[in-house]
């Protein structure tokens, strides 16, 4: 089986989530696997401090892509992975793990994807979503309250302490390496429709 990545990239709220997902959408579940950088997180369990604390989940080194990088590789060769499940209320790496078997189009979702040399030596190809901050951070703001039991405080100081600095010195530079930007305002729809015809027809092709 030919097996073909898709990196997906952009700032925490970019838009990249929804994009990558709508596409899932196009192509089918059963051809199209989504794998979220979010599940990589290392253990932080033992050193987070408070919503807002010291712990940066937006700086690379909070992440595990040499693990990434390898589930890649792995799932490309037509083999089974683990996937591990990262819970964002105990901050820790749950026992359990998420089976996942390789399908024909796989769509990586993460903000440092492309920061990663090690993960981008994985991808055929490379998207990166260009989104204002002022929507970034509202978007962040719904998300984490509503989906992941954070405060607003605690959202805002750790937009201001972390997630805008790690932003401009990790995010926003890795836009160097991506095939395609799309503005999410304006683009979104344009850029789903021409990545769902080009791929179904790949699918077609590659059956």
């Amino acid at each position: 089986m030919s097996v073909y990545i898709i990196g997906v990239a952009g700032g925490s709220g970019s838009g990249k989530t929804y994009f990558t997902r709508d596409l899932q959408k196009e192509l089918g579940d059963e051809n199209c696997l989504v794998v979220y950088q979010d599940n990589y997180y290392i253990d932080q369990s033992k050193k987070f401090d408070g919503d807002g604390g010291s712990v940066n989940f937006d700086h690379p080194s909070s992440l595990d892509f040499q693990l990434l990088a390898q589930d890649l590789r792995k799932l490309r060769e037509g083999q089974k992975v683990e996937i591990p499940i990262y819970d964002f209320v105990t901050h820790s790496r749950k026992t359990e793990t998420l089976p996942t078997a390789p399908k024909r189009i796989i769509l990586v979702d993460g903000i440092l994807i492309l920061h990663s040399e090690e993960v981008r030596a994985e991808l055929d190809e490379a998207v990166f979503f260009d989104t204002p901050e002022a929507l970034r951070f509202q978007r962040r703001l719904d998300r984490d309250v509503h989906e992941r039991g954070r405060t607003p405080e605690g959202v805002r100081k750790q937009f201001e302490l972390q997630v805008r600095p790690m932003h401009n010195q990790f995010v926003e530079p890795s836009k160097a390496f991506a095939d395609t930007i799309v503005k999410d305002l304006g683009e979104y729809g344009d850029a789903l429709t021409r990545f769902s015809a080009r791929l179904n027809e790949y699918l077609a092709l590659n059956v």
